[in-house]
């Protein structure tokens, strides 16, 4: 399914906008909990240049490469269990700061989705930036990455980042609602609620530019970007990464972030043993496979295939990093995994009380009409 905006994502984009919980302001790590993230999900996977990874580490001391760990990630042993941002210590440096918006995995049926953001003085932008080597990430090697980001978080003074980490069960959570939430409302939620944090008290960033890589036509999201932060100079282009240093430093965050996550991700299923699991004689933990045995992710990536195939626990389906609704993850626990048959499947009255009403109502079912509800948690 293409991820290009269509009307309804253009016109209506109706959200709630508010402030993350989950957020960090003050350049540390925390695990993330299982606190229900305020960031949308999305309902279909996307479309996106496939780039083999190139795994931080076969280790497990979680420091990857050159004992570099990312300061975005959860604490070490902690599950990404919800959605979370992280956003480095204010760089010193006085404004006004350009702001780069960039993206990794959005098409992978494996792992998280993650924006990063970059920023530094508008004047520093022309200059120090541009002689770092900042790019699209996917050109550019999984050591040649860590030490942009090495190089990116030790600036304190002119340079700072940031990440919007969706996890898996929020993208699966969000396609199955019903209406579902799309791919590029996800992000765009992502977007603007990582800006908002960048702006508001306590962070506070004296922001004047903002660039951000297209979600579909650039224009529509320019404009609507734009509506949204009035008093910013948005600038939404197609291939910004390769266009625009400090796009490709953002790049370069939200992809090494989410290669780390990927290559040490902490099972949350670790303590129970599914059908397929393998049994760690060690520490006595269950494990689904690890580093390049899980691949890139993505649904074409032969490695990635490989674990759908051999990893399906035929009653309680995948562990959580598969996005469940996922076209390769959905298809191999609907022939491959255990029928289920609910005793009122089937029934025609219960069938219409829950189907779609029209009109004003469009989008409610006839049941919470008939009741009068408009909210769970109204009951």
């Amino acid at each position: 399914m293409s991820d290009t905006l269509d009307t309804e994502d253009a016109i209506a984009m109706e959200v709630d906008m508010q402030q993350p919980q989950d957020t960090l302001t003050d350049g540390g790590s925390r695990p993330a909990t299982s606190q229900a993230s305020p960031i949308s999900p999305s309902d279909d996977e996307g479309e996106e240049e496939i780039s083999q990874p190139e795994h931080p580490s076969d280790k497990d001391d979680g420091q990857g490469a050159h004992g570099f760990r990312p300061a975005s990630l959860p604490a070490p042993g902690a599950s990404l269990t919800a959605s979370y941002q992280w956003i480095s210590p204010k760089p010193t440096a006085v404004g006004p700061y350009a702001v780069g918006v960039d993206e990794a995995g959005r098409g992978p049926a494996l792992g998280p989705l993650v924006y990063g953001m970059a920023f530094c003085p508008v004047a520093f932008v022309d200059g120090s930036l541009a002689e770092m080597g900042f790019d699209d990430s996917k050109t550019l090697t999984h050591e040649t990455r860590v030490e942009l980001l090495k190089a990116l978080s030790e600036d304190t003074t002119n340079m700072g980042w940031a990440v919007s980490v969706i996890s898996p069960q929020a993208v699966s959570s969000g396609m199955l609602r019903r209406p579902p939430v799309n791919l590029n409302t996800q992000s765009q939620n992502a977007t603007i609620a990582l800006l908002q944090s960048l702006l508001s008290e306590p962070y506070a960033l004296d922001i004047s530019e903002v660039y951000v890589d297209a979600l579909g036509p650039a224009e529509k999201y320019q404009a609507y970007l734009q509506s949204r932060f009035r008093t910013l100079k948005i600038t939404v282009r197609n291939k910004a990464d390769s266009l625009y240093k400090i796009v490709g430093a953002a790049s370069v965050a939200a992809k090494v972030t989410r290669d780390y996550l990927v290559e040490g991700w902490v099972w949350e299923e670790a303590t129970r043993t599914g059908s397929n699991a393998t049994r760690n004689e060690i520490d006595g933990e269950a494990t689904w496979g690890k580093g390049t045995e899980l691949g890139s992710g993505y649904p074409s990536d032969p490695n990635t295939k490989a674990w759908i195939a051999e990893h399906l626990d035929k009653t309680f389906g995948f562990p959580t990093i598969a996005r469940f609704s996922w076209a390769p993850i959905r298809t191999a626990i609907e022939r491959d995994g255990h029928k289920v048959q609910w005793i009122d499947e089937g029934q025609k009255t219960l069938i219409k009380s829950f189907e779609s009403v029209s009109g004003i109502d469009k989008g409610r079912s006839m049941v919470t009409k008939e009741l009068g509800l408009s909210s769970v948690s109204t009951l």
